[in-house]
This record gives C-alpha cells, structure tokens and sequence, in this order.
C-alpha cells in the first residue's frame, strides 16, 4: 500500500486559482480533477491520498470534504479556515459535521504568502492553532525558508500540535544554497511534534537539479533530520507536472529512497502519513 501525502485539485469554472499568474505557471491554468488523478495513482500503486488546500477560500474545503466522501482514494483533507477570527473551535466542529467530515485531518495556509516573517507566532494565529491542535488535527506548514525559524519557535510553543513541513519548506535548489536551509530544518526537525513531506521538491530544482544527484543532499538532509519515521512522499500533482509527470516523481522519490531499510520505506511511503494524519 503507498499514500500520497500530498495533492491537489481544482476547477477554474468553479473558482479561480489566483496564485496561478504568469507565464512559467501557464500550464497550470486549466482543470484538474480527481478523474484526471486516479488512473495516475492507481498505475503508479498509489491506493490512498491526501487532498491539500489551496486557496484562503471558506467554501474549498466543504467541497473537498464532500468528494472525500465519494471516493475512496481520498483518505484525508487538510483544508483551511481563518485562524485569526475568534470561533476557530466551532467552524472546526462544523466542518466536521459535513459529510466527508470524518476525513478532515488537517489545516493549512498561504504562509508563505504573509509578508510578516512571523506570522505563525502572532497571539490570534496562535489562539487559532491551539483550537487545531484541541480539535486532534495536524497543521501544514507551506512556508519559504527565510519563515523556518518562526515554524520551529511555533512547533516549540504549541508541543500539542503536530506540525507538518510541506515541500521541506521549499529548500532554494535552483540557486544551488545549502547550508543556511539545512541548519533552519535540522531545527524545527530537532523539535519532536514536527513531520516532513518529501514533495515539491522538482519544482524547486531547476532543469539541471531534477535528478538523483541534484536532489539527494536535500533529501539526505531530511532523512538525516526526521528520519523516516517522520517523512513522508507526496506527489505535489499537478503542481509537479510542471517539471515531471505524477509516474516520473513516484519513481524518483522511490530511487532517492532506495538505500532505506524496507521497513524505512515502508514508512515514508505509507506509514507516516498514516500515523500522522490517522488515516
């Protein structure tokens, strides 16, 4: 059995993606869906996912909730609502009461889209992720690297709340930088309420650094940081597909991977996420 641990979809006719500028990520603007996933994952041995938000849209995540509920592919949802209002505790209990809600296992924002470096740190967002952690879900982090430290004091302040580290914080692989990313991961890893996904990760290499060499200092990093016990794979799709199809990324994740015991295996590829998010 294999999870993805993270992915995406969405439906411009519904509602537009407005991160979605530009010419580098005009190949993004049009729909994709979760028939355009399925027979990707199945292929690639993929029997279970999580759905991953992607916009500060109340209304997103009853919809991803709702197609968790018809298909069984989609074991979780980490969705998003407005930590910094007061009521986070009962907009959580509400959307679990949706159908689907059962499959409601985490919450995310743009945090990489706040200009205030600290953000995760400020006492409403805090207030917000307390009632996360009350409510027995997990948070996703997406974050730049210059924002890790505030991810690490945030995970330190709030030692209920399982912190999860998308696309290892978008380590700067295309500008070939190492050291500063490293040391700011190994601090937030060193923290034992913390998780990281071995995802995005191609979209952050340029051409020349989409390959085993390009990869593995940054994901033997993580490895060495975690361990596998506390990382996971995910596809990224089809933010990835800019770089790779969803079967090129499977397979590379799998070959960076490939010098793990089974049982290390067995949990970036599965058991993590599990665990992680009780799917």
């Amino acid at each position: 059995m294999t999870v993805d641990a993270h992915h995406h979809v969405w439906d411009l006719d519904v509602r537009d993606q407005d991160w979605i500028q530009g010419p580098g990520l005009r190949p993004l603007r049009r729909n994709f869906t979760l028939a355009d996933l399925e027979p990707e994952a199945r292929a690639a041995g993929v029997d279970r996912t999580v759905l991953v938000q992607t916009v500060t849209a109340a209304q997103e995540t009853p919809e991803f909730l709702a197609l968790a509920a018809g298909h069984d592919l989609i074991a979780g949802v980490v969705g998003w609502t407005d930590l910094t209002r007061p009521g986070v505790a009962e907009e959580l209990a509400r959307l679990r009461a949706l159908p689907g809600g059962s499959r409601l296992k985490g919450i995310r924002h743009q945090v990489q889209s706040e200009p205030d470096p600290e953000w995760l740190l400020r006492t409403d967002v805090r207030r917000g992720l307390a009632a996360v952690a009350d409510a027995g879900l997990v948070y996703d982090l997406v974050v730049l690297p210059h924002q890790l430290p505030a991810c690490a004091a945030a995970a330190a302040a709030l030692p209920q709340l399982t912190f999860v580290l998308d696309h290892l914080g978008k380590p700067p692989i295309a500008a070939g930088e190492h050291a500063s990313w490293a040391a700011d991961l190994r601090a937030f890893a060193a923290l034992p309420n913390t998780a990281g996904k071995l995802s995005g990760l191609v979209t952050e290499a340029g051409p020349a650094a989409r390959t085993p060499a390009g990869l593995r200092p940054y994901v033997d990093t993580a490895l060495d940081a975690f361990g596998p016990a506390r990382l996971m794979a995910g596809s990224d799709w089809p933010v990835c597909t800019l770089a790779m199809t969803y079967a090129e990324v499977h397979a590379l994740t799998r070959e960076m991977t490939a010098g793990l015991g089974e049982a290390e295996r067995t949990a970036v590829f599965e058991g993590t996420a599990t665990r992680v998010y009780g799917l």
